[in-house]
């Protein structure tokens, strides 16, 4: 089993800057890709990013691509996500989930609780 537990989410005006972290613990992380997704109220989760096991590959939505980065430290267990050049659209619940490397929300295995992101403009 692995836990995960997101962290670094907040409030912060458009144009600003958020790392969200997710780091894992009773089994360790670097097996799996680890993908985020995002759910605002009403909509359907989205895909955000995904990082491979090693953090060799990537793959990011049109929506965040060139503004979120994502990257992974296996020694701590931890995946981040860095967010910059906020919009008030990126605003959600932004959970993390270990898994096959894949977009698809079904395919992951484990999910965190996620932690909300507030974008004010």
């Amino acid at each position: 089993q692995v836990q995960l537990v997101e962290s670094g989410g907040g409030l912060v005006q458009a144009g600003g800057s958020l790392r969200l972290s997710c780091a894992a613990s009773g089994r360790t992380l670097s097996t799996f890709a680890v993908g985020w997704f995002r759910q605002a109220p009403g909509e359907e989760r989205e895909f955000v990013s995904v990082i491979s096991w090693n953090g060799g590959t990537t793959f990011y939505a049109v929506s965040v691509k060139g503004r979120f980065t994502i990257s992974r430290d296996n020694a701590k267990n931890t995946v981040y996500l860095q967010m910059n050049s906020l919009k008030p659209e990126d605003t959600a619940v932004y959970s993390c989930a270990a898994g096959r490397y894949t977009t698809t929300a079904g395919d992951y295995d484990y999910w965190g609780q996620g932690t909300q992101v507030t974008v004010s403009s």
